[in-house]
């Protein structure tokens, strides 16, 4: 029996709609990944080119075939086989392929595709993901999309067969805004900029005439606010995806820093200096109001909500050296939960709800690393001369976060490393790049 809807790709108005069936025949095999272990050995998985109702069809079923292996191979996950092993040449996907040519070269899953070109100028693009030694489909899809979308789709099933594979989501089909910097060390430009998470399709969102800083996406993806000092002061602003619009969030006496919103989109938590101390504010977007929620004689700023929403971390020197604090949303209840040695700043929660990231500052170096909300659990990620600014992917098992080089041609550059610690990558920018901000899924 088929089943068929409709998804409606909100607030990115460059893609259309993709209508997804799920084809017969899911099977109950048992091929999955424990991700929850902190060394896996890679799953061996062939990807095959997607084959083409004709030439132009043809060579974009490669590039996908190609987008997908890297997604999964960065993941750390997965161990894409080398297209010159495979013996079988797979012509028409919907027929079970010879299981024991791939078996021969060690392949536990298999992943083969077609493009048809529709009527209408669609696309059509089918995948099958294949337990090898079951003998078993494990998902067969389909999608409708315009060719120009071909890389959002493969981001897409690249999410697929990951959360089919580890039975968490993924998170291959989202975008980071960043701070793109270039220019000498001591004449930096920084603009906003958008790209996928992969590092294609990167974009500026600012032409680089003010300096922005801590550009955060809102919950549905539609909107980013962020820190700009057009016309001299620092002014939290929203920049709309969608209209390209951009307005300042509120006028308020004094500096305001590190903006973020809150898990339903309705508010924006900042920190705000008035005097020679910092405190957190909330400021409800619908009716404008703020309301405050610390009130210390220190410097209280980075505020995080917790996926509920319902408690915030933040950084804070009340205890003399910079430390992480968590209180209840209506600023109660303020508990110090970080105690090791060094400073610790950019408290991030997780998407998860079940871990706190961080940067510590220990003997000159800067670590990331992550704790349980209530301070225990604390692991340390990675280390160099300069990381800071983490930001989680939505699934919670992957953090980003910004390098810092040292020497006069040193400068930011974007890394990704996964929750066990393992896995450290660059991600790919135009120029420098500092400050990202991961997006929730776009589905």
């Amino acid at each position: 029996m088929c089943r068929s809807k409709t998804k409606h790709l909100f607030g990115w108005p460059s893609l259309v709609a993709v209508l997804a069936i799920l084809l017969p025949a899911v099977a109950q095999a048992q091929l999955r990944i424990d991700i929850t272990q902190g060394t896996i050995e890679p799953l061996p998985l062939a990807v095959t080119d997607f084959v083409g109702s004709d030439e132009a069809a043809a060579q974009t079923g490669d590039q996908m075939a190609g987008v997908i292996r890297k997604n999964l191979e960065r993941s750390g996950l997965f161990r894409t086989l080398s297209e010159a092993a495979f013996i079988e040449k797979i012509t028409d996907p919907n027929t079970a392929p010879r299981f024991g040519d791939w078996r021969i070269i060690d392949a536990q899953a298999l992943l083969t595709g077609s493009l048809t070109q529709q009527p209408d100028g669609r696309l059509r693009v089918e995948f099958r993901l294949w337990d090898v030694f079951a003998e078993e489909q494990l998902i067969g899809l389909q999608y409708f999309t315009q060719p120009d979308n071909w890389r959002r789709v493969s981001h897409i099933i690249s999410d697929a067969i990951y959360e089919r594979l580890t039975g968490e989501t993924g998170y291959f089909d989202t975008r980071v805004v960043f701070v793109s910097e270039t220019g000498t060390k001591g004449q930096r430009v920084k603009r906003l900029a958008l790209m996928d998470q992969d590092g294609h399709n990167p974009r500026f969102l600012t032409n680089g005439s003010s300096l922005v800083l801590t550009p955060r996406f809102s919950p549905t993806n539609q909107e980013i606010t962020y820190l700009s000092y057009a016309g001299g002061s620092p002014r939290v602003y929203l920049f709309n995806i969608e209209t390209q619009q951009q307005e300042v969030v509120g006028e308020f006496p004094g500096m305001t820093f590190a903006p973020r919103f809150s898990p339903d989109g309705d508010k924006v938590i900042m920190s705000l200096q008035r005097g020679g101390n910092a405190n957190i504010f909330q400021l409800d977007l619908r009716t404008r109001a703020t309301q405050r929620l610390t009130n210390s004689p220190s410097i209280d700023t980075s505020p995080s909500y917790g996926p509920a929403g319902r408690e915030i971390a933040f950084e804070s020197d009340r205890g003399g050296t910079q430390q992480i604090y968590v209180m209840n949303a209506d600023g109660s209840g303020v508990r110090r939960i970080s105690f090791g040695e060094g400073r610790y700043s950019t408290p991030v929660w997780s998407p998860r709800g079940d871990m706190i990231a961080f940067t510590k500052q220990y003997k000159g170096r800067f670590l990331i690393g992550v704790m349980r909300p209530d301070g225990t659990g604390e692991r340390i990620l990675t280390e160099g001369y300069h990381n800071e600014g983490p930001t989680w992917a939505p699934n919670g098992r992957v953090l980003m976060f910004f390098r810092e080089t040292p020497g006069e041609r040193g400068g930011p550059s974007l890394w990704s490393v996964d929750l066990t610690g393992y896995n450290e990558r660059q991600v790919p920018t135009p120029g420098f790049g500092s400050d990202p901000a991961w997006s929730p899924l776009i589905r």
